[in-house]
């Protein structure tokens, strides 16, 4: 965990200096951009409204009678309404009919009526109450009762409370009920995600050129984050790794600086309006050597195999093995080892960073318009440097297209 000023730099505090090598001001740095959100327009009432039929729908096909959901991308997803998780139960449940339940502690109800997106019942309970209490009064007066699903990211005492307070009901599986609503998204959706991508890349093309010898991952951090403010986005993450850091997926805690003949790996995301963008760039500060060449050209022949790979109505685990056999006969590998991809091709992406489902071996789910994934089956040599470009794509019905294009070379990392 950085901590003290580097912690303060890694955030891209709009004032912080960059000491060192460029000694620039962040807001200094940002001052030529100007905002490309202009055209943005959020998910309206209406919009919401409208997703309520398709959980229904599949509770319905489910004999499911409620699902409950927490603070999180689902809740915002059905709802609007935007929370956090924490000691005090704030949950929704969706009923198979009517409209949904929203509990939440009595001095929240205000702050959680203001993203509130739906009309819904607003239960609240007091601090020497229990929620579930109010949950139990909910289902009685619905008369829900039988199978009720629960959403894969509920914790652990949320789930239990409801056993002992809400009688006639069984717990199951709600993730094919969220699944199959968030993983195929809409027209809007999916424009805000390539909102999100423009603007990461108008970041990337303002930071590349200002990337000088000495500076550390938070210098390079600041003034990405920096960049993806001023142009309308929501900073979400700047991983920024180099040298022998670059070989390991997420990094090291050992002291970095850019240096000759070395590997800058930057894998950063913003979000607008909720909806994320991840794209990782890979490219050498100075001359690259034959190896880290190589490895690029592989890595990058690695985007394209699998973007070809992601046919509508093929399994999304057969984008994942595609490469892999390739890469195998190339001598990376075999499977996760290394050197070569230790990780997943690519994961599910929207209004989190990662959800489902993913590009991995194994993985049946198949592949259909809406879907939306990340693209970055990377190459790793411990010990020396690792490759990772990353890029988004969308299904459509003639098949995937991206969201941000692959670079074109090592050379010329952002096109």
């Amino acid at each position: 965990m950085l901590t003290g000023r580097r912690d303060f730099l890694a955030m891209g505090g709009a004032a912080a200096l960059l000491a060192g090598p460029g000694r620039l001001f962040a807001q200094e740095a940002v001052a030529e951009l100007r905002p490309m959100t202009g055209d943005v327009v959020p998910i309206a009432r209406d919009g919401y409204l409208a997703r309520m039929a398709t959980p229904q729908r599949l509770m319905a096909a489910r004999a499911m009678t409620a699902l409950v959901s927490a603070p999180g991308a689902s809740m915002t997803y059905f709802t609007g309404v935007q929370w956090w998780r924490s000691e005090r139960l704030t949950a929704v449940i969706l009923p198979r009919e009517g409209e949904p339940l929203i509990v939440t502690p009595f001095f929240e109800e205000p702050s959680v009526r203001e993203s509130l997106k739906v009309p819904a019942d607003v239960r609240t309970w007091n601090e020497h109450e229990s929620p579930f209490d109010a949950i139990a009064g909910f289902f009685r007066d619905r008369r829900i009762t039988g199978a009720v699903g629960i959403e894969e990211t509920v914790r652990f005492f949320a789930m239990n409370g409801l056993g002992p307070h809400v009688p006639n009901i069984t717990l199951n599986d709600g993730a094919p009920v969220v699944r199959g609503c968030r993983m195929i998204k809409s027209a809007h959706e999916i424009a805000l995600m390539q909102k999100a991508a423009d603007i990461t890349i108008a970041a990337y093309r303002h930071t590349f050129p200002r990337i000088e010898r000495g500076m550390t991952p938070a210098q390079i951090g600041a003034i990405m984050n920096g960049a993806t403010r001023a142009l309308g986005g929501n900073p979400e993450f700047a991983l920024i790794l180099l040298g022998e850091a670059s070989a390991y997926p997420h990094g090291s805690g050992q002291p970095q600086q850019v240096r000759d003949g070395e590997v800058v790996l930057m894998d950063c995301g913003c979000t607008v309006e909720g909806y994320q963008s991840d794209i990782s760039r890979s490219f050498v500060f100075g001359a690259a050597s034959t190896e880290q060449r190589r490895v690029w050209s592989h890595m990058r022949e690695g985007q394209n195999i699998a973007f070809a790979a992601a046919r509508l109505g093929a399994s999304a685990g057969s984008v994942d093995d595609a490469v892999r056999a390739r890469y195998e006969r190339w001598g990376y590998g075999p499977g996760y080892r290394l050197p070569g991809l230790s990780h997943r091709t690519g994961h599910g992406i929207g209004l989190d960073g990662h959800e489902p489902v993913n590009l991995v071996h194994g993985e049946a789910t198949l592949l259909a318009p809406g879907m939306c994934f990340s693209n970055e089956p990377g190459l790793y040599l411990p010990g020396k440097f690792g490759i990772r470009l990353e890029d988004c794509f969308h299904m459509t019905g003639e098949g995937p297209r991206w969201f941000s294009s692959p670079p074109p070379s090592l050379d010329d990392p952002f096109g």
